[in-house]
């Protein structure tokens, strides 16, 4: 069994894989860039079986391969391998769903933190020089009072510029009750937050407790959100759904939180909404053009928002996990046993 393997991958959770045939280790797999269609071609002519994480499976790569029996994408969404192509000729394309829920849901709690108490922005004007002292000085603390660290309060001070707001209390609207959602919403409730739900495919029953509610329409979760943060897959559906529209019912004390997918959110409308200060702020991982152009205004003019740059499934865990969930399904797959983590 020849194993072409050109993904991201846990040294420790792969070894399994050695006595399961000949692996092949490539491209990404080795620190090296994407192969191109024509490398692929070439060097998957004879493989068994093809597991990736970023390379483009083609149909043209998939045809060449005349002995291919398997083909796996180690993302939550096999978007880079033509399944079309691989149901013609009955190759099962697994996936690893879930693998980077905990770093994306983490991620998205660190982005509410950072833009509600605008840690970044703090940050860089401290880089840049602001509020500090020219050299190591010590405060005299007068006669009948106690020490205190306090050293500045103005309003230029940066007790007063980098006030923020706290997430306990408040409520956190969740666009897309899966995975990924669920996590966040968790991590929140320890915060001491309240969750307001939007998932149509999630029943009253699955969700409400104390602190947990289910809005009944997308509109009812903008209005009542003091910070929105969205976990929608990319459907015909989901595309441009929070529009323009849907930004106007936020509070003007709201927050904006992507960390998913940039095709459900009107970017234009958003930065609208932020230039306005018709919302509060926005934390973002993601944008309508990856990578984001250095003039962009979340980078170049806006200074109410936080972004990353598509980072959120960017972890050591999320590559054990999705090491350990394709050795173990090439391993069934080789036993002829039913496959867990089957795309198509």
């Amino acid at each position: 069994m020849k194993i072409f393997f050109t993904a991201e991958y846990d040294p420790k959770e792969l070894e399994p894989l050695f006595g399961m045939g000949e692996v092949i280790l490539d491209g990404w797999a080795k620190g090296l860039p994407k192969l191109s269609e024509d490398e692929l071609k070439e060097k998957t002519a004879d493989a068994d079986m093809i597991i990736t994480t970023f390379d483009e499976i083609t149909r043209g790569v998939i045809e060449n391969a005349k002995s291919l029996k398997l083909i796996a994408c180690t993302r939550a969404t096999p978007v880079n391998v033509d399944v079309t192509a691989a149901k013609e000729r009955n190759i099962p394309v697994l996936f690893t769903p879930g693998r980077n829920s905990d770093a994306a849901a983490e991620l998205t709690i660190g982005l509410m933190l950072s833009i509600a108490r605008k840690i970044p922005m703090a940050y860089s004007a401290l880089k840049a020089g602001q509020y500090t002292a020219a050299e190591e000085t010590d405060l005299v603390t007068k006669e009948g009072l106690r020490a205190d660290v306090l050293w500045d309060i103005t309003e230029t001070s940066p007790y007063s510029v980098f006030k923020g707001v706290e997430l306990k209390n408040k409520t956190l609207g969740i666009i897309g009750y899966g995975s990924i959602g669920r996590r966040v919403g968790k991590i929140a409730r320890a915060f001491g937050m309240e969750l307001l739900i939007y998932d149509p495919y999630v029943g009253e029953v699955d969700v409400e407790e104390i602190g947990i509610r289910k809005a009944q329409s997308l509109k009812e979760l903008m209005a009542n959100s003091d910070f929105v943060s969205s976990h929608l897959k990319v459907t015909p559906e989901t595309v441009g759904c929070i529009n323009e529209e849907m930004i106007s019912y936020m509070k003007p004390t709201a927050y904006f939180i992507n960390a998913s997918r940039s095709a459900v959110l009107d970017e234009v409308a958003l930065i609208k909404a932020l230039r306005e200060r018709r919302i509060a702020g926005a934390g973002l991982d993601v944008f309508e053009k990856e990578p984001i152009a250095r003039n962009h205004p979340y980078l170049a003019e806006l200074d109410n928002v936080v972004v990353t740059p598509h980072i959120g499934g960017a972890t050591m865990e999320a590559i054990t996990n999705h090491t350990k969930m394709l050795v173990s399904d090439v391993r069934r797959f080789i036993n002829g046993e039913h496959l867990l983590y089957r795309y198509c």
